[in-house]
């Protein structure tokens, strides 16, 4: 019991500092970066209040020791107890910002105190189960990298550990002639659109810049953070995803991890890919009725009749959204390689009114999104174009006769040519 909290301790120390120095799913801020923070100052994330107190709650937690004591039908019940809650609040705050952007309400104090009090007793439950839940949740992580051989006697190193709460977000910046991830910077949770908005404009037009502000997922602190979600299987492919970077920034990989765009995209890669395979695992083994269905809808067959048809009759095909935008960022690659920006970014403004008419509320598509959004490319398409990383972290893993010997030859890398190089042998 002591050792274990002891080492908790250790690692926290440890990671704490190694993520202020080198990064993490949003990376460290660096000198370049300055001009893009005159913006930012004011509005910038405080991870180091927010590590503090996540640890804190991990080693309560951990000084309890109670997920090991319990059976596994009752680790279920609590954490099917800790989603519904989550679900419940996430309703309850939804609710919540309609009645105060109701612009027909004059006394916002007096039509929101009713959910304001159920959102206070649902934040108190939350703030009770929650601990237990993640604890059970960051066991049942744990004993699969076991089963898979990403521990050092039986223990992960560093011990998995994760936060659920809201999460900030991030401002991307990229340059404008082409597409290229300069700054990553992490903003306060909640910022309105019209702050986003505002802030996208400034450093765009001060610094002429592509930017944008994103949601994330996760953060890969210590502890991670991990959005609040009632998807269990998003929530520990993302458990396991910001482990994998906690596992790599103590090896080369991770070190580097803001060194080139190319290392970026490795990382991030290898971390969707690894946080998707033992996402899965963990549901296989504790979650089997949540496991994904392996199978897919049958394609219909369109016979069009000889006659004119009605066109809103025919049965259309499905708009595919990760080919729609591997299409959009392979043309703007090659505008902005002959040199023509307003063309590129007129573009990139027509695609996104295609991608809105199909359902898809993008409010942006530009440089700084393709930078920030084509770094996961662990699925063929998609954001990155034809960025060769992704395909060549997609053909290691192929190769790789297990995860853990995936994860560890990745880890070791400082450079897009020895990944080449080992996909050639």
């Amino acid at each position: 019991m002591i050792e274990r909290i002891l080492r908790g301790l250790e690692m926290t120390f440890l990671l704490f500092i190694l993520a202020a120095l080198t990064g993490f799913s949003n990376p460290s801020l660096t000198n370049p970066i300055e001009k893009v923070r005159a913006y930012t100052r004011s509005l910038e994330f405080d991870y180091a209040e927010w590590m503090a107190d996540a640890a804190l709650v991990k080693i309560r937690a951990a000084s309890v020791d109670l997920p090991y004591t319990l059976d596994r039908e009752t680790q279920r019940q609590i954490v099917g107890g800790y989603i519904l809650t989550t679900q419940s609040i996430l309703e309850k705050e939804y609710q919540l910002s309609q009645l105060y952007a109701d612009p027909s309400i004059t006394d916002k104090d007096t039509a929101t105190l009713p959910t304001r009090n159920e959102l206070a007793d649902l934040y108190a439950r939350q703030s009770e189960i929650a601990p237990l839940a993640e604890a059970i949740l960051q066991d049942q992580v744990s004993q699969v990298l076991a089963e898979i051989g990403l521990t050092a006697v039986g223990q992960p190193i560093p011990n998995v550990w994760y936060h659920s709460t809201p999460l900030p977000m991030a401002l991307i910046v990229s340059p404008r002639d082409r597409i290229e991830q300069t700054a990553n910077i992490s903003v306060n949770t909640g910022i309105t659109v019209d702050e986003q908005v505002e802030l996208e404009d400034k450093v765009a037009k001060g610094l002429n810049v592509s930017s944008l502000v994103v949601q994330i997922g996760g953060v890969g602190v210590y502890p991670t953070m991990v959005m609040r979600t009632t998807d269990l299987n998003w929530m520990l492919n993302t458990i396991a995803h910001e482990w994998i970077h906690n596992y790599l920034t103590l090896r080369p990989l991770g070190i580097l991890y803001n060194d080139t765009p190319e290392l970026r995209t490795m990382n991030e890669t290898t971390a969707s890919i690894a946080g998707d395979e033992i996402g899965i695992l963990v549901i296989e083994k504790f979650y089997p009725e949540l496991k994904p269905s392996a199978s897919f809808p049958r394609l219909e067959l369109v016979s069009i009749p000889f006659d004119r048809p009605d066109p809103g009759t025919l049965v259309r095909p499905p708009f595919d959204f990760r080919a729609q935008m591997h299409e959009t960022r392979i043309n703007a690659d090659a505008l902005l390689a002959e040199g023509r920006i307003e063309e590129a970014e007129a573009y990139m403004e027509e695609r996104r009114q295609v991608f809105l008419r199909n359902g898809y509320l993008l409010r942006k598509i530009n440089q700084a999104y393709f930078a920030f959004h084509g770094a996961y490319a662990d699925v063929p398409g998609g954001a990155a174009g034809e960025d060769p990383v992704g395909p060549a972290v997609r053909a290691l893993r192929a190769k790789s006769n297990s995860l853990a010997d995936f994860i560890n030859t990745m880890s070791w890398m400082w450079s897009f040519e020895q990944l080449q190089e080992r996909v050639k042998q």
